[in-house]
């Protein structure tokens, strides 16, 4: 398998940049140069994260490296995709060469994301005279993180305890009883023959990634796969990555702070605030799953590797307009121009403000850990409210022990005491 694809390398460049090209070119003459990019995409191939119990192929010999890590598909997959970035978006690279003022990159803290992003910023800018300082053909650029657990962003795994709640709400309705009802034959189905309990859409997505890799690798699955693998699996699996964004309020708390950082980027860009030209962020499926169902343009199928959004800057020369373009590569082919719901597919950047008003946060700890109710239509506390309820509860509960304190005090006799004298011990 990694022998054919990296020998397929050559052709696998050239359909991407013939296609990929064409359709920058149509936008361009359409709509306006990109003058800022937001990239954000998935991981490589890698190996499976945890094989279910019955796996055949659950001993590590069978895997060319550790569980969970990029492959070396996966290190040409990004590798390819950083050439074609490069392609598309050479006029954002000053003077053609890595400028570390032009450029920044994140990632999450997991090995094969980092790695992800190496090999891809190898593709985007091997070193080019001056910056030639060896043999090899590469030049080491920096890419940063943050541990999973104050990571917000990209991870999205940063302690939300409003998420954690409305999470816990949505999973116990009647809407995720209903998806849970349609697929009971499912899992009853998967948990006879996998060896362990499969209750729930994370739980098929888990088993799916995992016969998806090992067919990857061209190793017989199981007879009992042919039954449900890959058709009756691959649509849960895909709704399995909007759960975690289903409503308006976990869209707004889980994908939101990144939908914003994008919005921020462009518009400091506009205003004249920020150097850079390109933004990266280096995730995994659920990022990508996250972010594409919080704007509403998620089609609910299983980001594959090396999936990636691209959410493009553009200033029309005729207007002088700014211009949002959104764009979605699943393929090795040319990416998939997409739509924001209620706006065209070139989306004036106010607009694209105005109509995800809702799912970006103000202030996002705040409104993780704050005991305020939020207006999600302004992104607001219910402040007058809060603090009327508050004011009325005071005085009625103050009116309720005056009254009880002067019927007391009416009711009871009156006593008269002699102070008793008491010796000092």
């Amino acid at each position: 398998m990694s022998m054919n694809i990296v020998a397929l390398y050559p052709l696998l460049l050239l359909i991407q940049n013939i296609y990929g090209n064409h359709l920058s070119r149509h936008l361009d003459h359409e709509i306006g140069q990109v003058v800022f990019i937001n990239i954000l995409y998935r991981h490589g191939e890698r190996t499976p994260i945890e094989c279910y119990p019955n796996d055949p192929y659950k001993n590590l010999t069978y895997w060319p490296c550790d569980w969970g890590q990029l492959t070396n598909v996966g290190k040409l997959h990004h590798y390819v995709l950083g050439n074609w970035l490069r392609s598309r978006y050479n006029h954002l690279v000053p003077n053609g060469r890595y400028n570390n003022r032009a450029i920044y990159v994140r990632s999450t803290d997991v090995d094969r994301t980092l790695m992800s992003a190496e090999a891809n910023l190898a593709g985007m800018f091997p070193p080019d005279e001056v910056e030639v300082w060896s043999a090899i053909k590469w030049q080491p650029i920096p890419v940063h993180t943050v541990p999973e657990e104050e990571d917000k962003l990209l991870a999205m795994k940063a302690p939300c305890k409003r998420y954690d709640v409305a999470y816990k709400h949505f999973i116990s309705s009647l809407e995720m009883k209903k998806i849970n009802e349609k697929y009971k034959d499912l899992y009853d189905y998967l948990s006879s023959h996998c060896g362990k309990v499969v209750d729930d859409l994370d739980g098929i997505d888990y088993l799916y990634s995992t016969l998806f890799i090992e067919k990857l690798a061209n190793l017989t699955l199981p007879e009992w796969t042919k039954e449900v693998f890959p058709v009756k699996m691959k649509e849960p699996a895909g709704l399995s990555f909007a759960i975690p964004t289903y409503t308006t309020e976990l869209k707004r708390l889980r994908g939101g702070p990144l939908v914003k950082e994008m919005l921020d980027n462009m518009q400091k860009k506009i205003d004249g605030n920020l150097e850079r030209n390109i933004s990266v962020y280096s995730g995994h499926d659920t990022t990508i799953g996250n972010l594409l169902n919080t704007m509403g343009i998620f089609n609910e199928i299983s980001p594959p590797f090396a999936a990636t959004v691209l959410v493009e800057l553009r200033k029309n020369s005729m207007d002088g307009q700014h211009y949002v373009t959104i764009l979605y590569k699943n393929s090795s082919s040319s990416p998939h121009l997409l739509t924001l719901p209620g706006c065209t597919e070139a989306c004036p950047l106010d607009k694209v403000k105005t109509l995800l008003h809702d799912v970006i946060p103000i202030n996002w700890d705040t409104e993780c850990h704050s005991h305020e109710l939020f207006d999600l239509s302004n992104g607001q506390p219910y402040h007058s409210l809060a603090i009327f309820a508050m004011v009325t509860s005071t005085l009625v509960v103050f009116l309720v022990l005056a009254s009880a304190s002067v019927y007391w005090n009416k009711q009871k006799p009156t006593y008269l005491y002699k102070k008793l004298r008491i010796e000092t011990l």
